[in-house]
């Protein structure tokens, strides 16, 4: 069995229970999650996003930077002009037909942290409850 150079204890991401979870980390890549049997509330017990979703950390179509479409073509772009560009349109939408043409989707590939600022944004800063999210449970 391949030997990890580390295993860090961390909380799933995955929702609100906070099983906790050995990541073994080999060459700077996460190989393995496990689930440590002394740990509540899951005590060894992982469910399969828990267990296998980590695949997404080192896919070679991940997105590492932002992508700007220009010309009819994505092309790099730098986070602030990615970020001008997505406050600028919104803005505008919002201006023009009001906070709730505006709906806002979490993903469960963030962490619960993530999740909780965004509903923050959409409630408080741009003012409507169109928010949902993809893995009710």
């Amino acid at each position: 069995m391949l030997q990890p150079d580390t295993v860090v204890r961390t909380t799933c991401h995955y929702c609100g229970v906070g099983c906790q979870l050995d990541v073994h980390v080999k060459d700077g890549a996460v190989y393995r999650v496990a689930a440590p049997f002394d740990a509540p509330p899951n005590y060894g017990l992982l469910c399969v996003k828990g267990r296998f979703g980590h695949d997404y950390l080192w896919h070679p179509d991940r997105l590492t930077q932002p992508l700007i479409r220009r010309n009819g073509r994505l092309e790099p772009a730098t986070w602030d002009e990615a970020l001008d560009l997505v406050a600028g349109r919104l803005s505008a939408i919002k201006a023009e037909s009001g906070p709730d043409a505006i709906a806002m989707l979490c993903s469960a590939k963030c962490t619960n942290e993530d999740n909780y600022l965004m509903q923050k944004l959409a409630r408080q800063v741009i003012g409507t409850h169109n928010i949902d999210h993809c893995a009710r449970l």
